[in-house]
């Protein structure tokens, strides 16, 4: 049930809730998007600021938010947020994160063990954190009812095999202890890659570059369409400039092509874009523009 302080919207007959943990100016632009120049930014101030972008200090206005679906009588999590008590010394906005999501979960109406589905967009710090909560200094699954689905690339990719063979980073080897092994241990994962059916009305889909098991969650019910793209994209500004990514895509090429496939998708099928980081309403529809995209309508009930 959406509430005052957890707005939300029903998409045919699928319940969509908006968590949000955290909401405000996170990073320079310049060095999350170092492909994009400041022209583009102050070209696109009327909409970028002020839910988006702060012109006066550079910053983007970002958000730590988890998308709560209620389908066909099941209670699904998209993405877990940082999780608390943390070791990550390379994010030190994360490092030792304290937030209260268990408690904006219960504000909208979701306990632990209600939850039946929970989905990683990708294995990245700030979307698996939750999976997970302290237990007498042992880390345990949050969700003890839950099946926790996460693409196989990234499982291999962060795991101990590191199958990619690029090396982890020390908060790489930290999230997969803390996050991803205690849920394996708990025997709760479902490992996918290419399609993954959750129920009539949503879908997994690879899409890969940002990280190489990177997915999007589709949701079709009735008439209504959805695509929750994880970090597809982490700013509006990579809707009119699509070929550019975020400096933390692992290829940068394979994201452009990801990131395009799914707007012309979600422009030709006006499918509601949800990402996981936008500040402001959070979500919108997009639109075709010449060779390149617009943006349609926002999601005002969200806002």
């Amino acid at each position: 049930m959406a509430t005052e302080s957890m707005p939300g919207i029903v998409l045919g007959d699928v319940e969509v809730i908006r968590v949000v943990e955290w909401q405000g100016p996170f990073a320079p632009v310049s060095e999350l998007f170092p492909q994009i120049d400041e022209e583009v930014w102050k070209d696109n101030e009327d909409w970028l600021a002020p839910d988006h972008w702060e012109p006066d200090t550079g910053l983007i206005v970002a958000a730590l938010q988890t998308w709560v679906l209620r389908s066909g009588g099941r209670t699904v999590l998209v993405d877990t947020g940082v999780g608390n008590g943390r070791e990550r010394p390379a994010f030190p906005a994360f490092h030792h994160w304290q937030g209260d999501f268990l408690g904006l979960l219960a504000k909208a109406g979701v306990r632990p063990q209600d939850v039946d589905v929970v989905v990683n967009t990708h294995l990245h710090v700030d979307h698996v954190g939750w999976n997970t909560v302290d237990a007498d200094g042992e880390w345990v699954p949050t969700f003890p009812n839950a099946q926790y689905l996460l693409p196989a690339a990234d499982d291999s990719h962060f795991g101990p095999d590191n199958a990619y063979g690029n090396g982890r980073q020390v908060d790489d080897r930290l999230m997969y202890e803390d996050s991803i092994a205690p849920v394996h241990r708990a025997g709760q994962v479902v490992l996918w890659d290419g399609l993954h059916r959750i129920d009539e009305h949503l879908t997994l889909e690879s899409a890969p570059g940002h990280t190489p098991g990177s997915s999007v969650l589709r949701l079709a019910s009735g008439s209504d369409r959805a695509v929750f793209v994880g970090d597809l994209m982490h700013s509006p500004v990579q809707v009119v400039q699509d070929a550019c990514n975020s400096w933390a895509c692992t290829s940068p090429r394979q994201a452009a092509a990801s990131r395009r496939r799914i707007l012309e998708r979600a422009a030709d099928e006006r499918e509601l874009v949800v990402p996981a980081h936008f500040g402001g309403a959070g979500a919108l529809e997009v639109r075709r523009d010449g060779d390149g995209f617009g943006l349609g309508p926002w999601a005002t009930a969200f806002g």
